[in-house]
């Protein structure tokens, strides 16, 4: 391997583990619906009849797209290099550190902290203006979902405290 492909994913590794990833995702879909059954009884279908078929299809096209990956042309065409690497991650990492926040510290503190974070960080936003949009978003957030249509989302230690159930 040339000191050029180490730093780069080619198109083929990237459609080869992509095939791989849902045919995997889609076998434990056709395994867990046989546990729900996938037979017909006087009642109609059962339960995991639907999913079982769907995760064969999954499967089927799974290792099509296999196989047309190893005949294309343009296998070897860069995917992902470091340029693009970095850019997926500055859109993930903080989406993902939104989540574990929001399991952990609550909903309402982890988009305070997300959309904070993503606007003085990547958009250098000014500090009064990035307290304003992201404390008024969370309880936006809290007026219209929690209070108006009733659907309680992740709280934690600080609504806790602060009395919000």
């Amino acid at each position: 391997m040339s000191a050029d492909n180490a730093r780069h994913v080619t198109r083929l590794h990237a459609e080869i583990v992509a095939a791989l990833l849902t045919f995997a995702l889609a076998m434990a879909i056709v395994i867990g619906a046989r546990e729900f059954g996938i037979g017909w009884t006087a009642g109609g279908p059962e339960a995991g009849t639907f999913p079982f078929y769907v995760g064969l299809i999954v499967a089927a096209a799974s290792l099509g797209n296999l196989v047309v990956a190893f005949r294309r042309a343009d296998r070897d065409s860069v995917f992902l290099d470091a340029v693009k690497a970095r850019r997926i991650a500055a859109f993930g990492l903080p989406l993902l550190a939104f989540v574990l926040l929001s399991v952990t510290l609550g909903f309402y503190v982890a988009t305070i902290a997300y959309l904070g974070g993503v606007m003085r960080v990547q958009g250098r936003y000014r500090w009064m203006t990035v307290v304003g949009v992201s404390v008024g978003c969370a309880a936006f957030f809290f007026v219209v979902l929690e209070m108006w249509f009733k659907v309680p989302l992740l709280k934690g230690p600080l609504e806790s405290a602060l009395g919000i159930h």
